[in-house]
């Protein structure tokens, strides 16, 4: 499954030059990958002799989400890392995940990839879907519950807007999972032992088979031009009165003024 690190405060600035200044900001696993993580430990749990590894695209620091995923219960992890990554978006972010997947599936059969349904810091949600599209593997996103697994299929029930979907995806897969899918654990002793012990592989573009110019900043189909705070709320009104009837009467007096009433 694939995870990211993201800022764990909500409170990032924006520079002079309309860009986040996320230089400094503490990060943490992104919390949409909270439940990606706990149902891929669930489905190894149910599944006799499977395996599941974590896989991140980041700096240095990044390496600790994949310690917090295997101290969730997850087996391993592997770090993509590399200045060539820096800057990246969901289409060159996508192209490394796929590449270090393609690795992975090369030394031992992938069947299922899952992903939180969004990140916390983009929040696009396409990830998943476009890592499926690079593979040619079939995908579904809002998956709010694994329903059944076997050696060729995955059956999975997706949210819709009038109900849910039942899919049946053939494998090797990937699936984006909603918060409904399930609660996560949280670390155990085990896991957190387990955790700092933990050594990654770290895979760089030359590594996964790929150019410096098809990741990062350089890959990217988009960017971000220019970046606001969202405008300040604006006070709200105190309503006077010596008596609470008072106050309900000068109320009433504002919204009919205001015609809402």
């Amino acid at each position: 499954m694939c995870v990211k690190s993201t800022p764990s405060s909500v409170n990032v600035g924006v520079d002079a030059s309309g860009q986040p200044k996320i230089a400094g900001v503490p990060t943490s696993l992104n919390p949409f990958d909270e439940f990606a993580v706990e149902e891929s430990v669930r489905l190894k749990e149910r599944v006799a002799g499977s395996t599941a590894t974590a896989i991140t695209v980041g700096n240095d620091a990044a390496a600790e989400v994949l310690r917090e995923a295997i101290a969730r219960g997850m087996d391993a992890g592997v770090h993509v890392s590399g200045a060539e990554f820096d800057g990246g978006d969901s289409f060159a972010t996508s192209l490394a995940l796929s590449a270090a997947i393609k690795k992975l599936h090369g030394e031992k059969p992938v069947s299922l990839v899952i992903f939180g349904k969004n990140t916390s810091d983009i929040g696009g949600g396409v990830v998943g879907t476009q890592t499926a599209a690079w593979l040619d593997w079939a995908s579904a996103s809002a998956v709010k519950k694994i329903d059944a697994i076997d050696e060729k299929s995955v059956t999975v029930l997706r949210n819709m807007e009038d109900g849910a979907d039942t899919l049946k995806l053939a494998l090797p897969a990937c699936v984006a999972t909603v918060k409904e899918i399930n609660e996560p654990r949280l670390p155990s002793l085990k896991g957190k032992m387990a955790s700092k012990k933990a050594v990654f592989p770290k895979w760089g573009a030359a590594e996964l088979g790929l150019q410096a110019g098809q990741v990062g900043a350089a890959g990217a189909g988009s960017t971000v031009v220019k970046a606001a705070l969202p405008p300040a709320r604006p006070a709200g009104l105190k309503i006077e009165g010596a008596t609470a009837a008072e106050k309900a009467t000068k109320l009433v007096d504002i919204l009919v003024e205001r015609k809402l009433i």
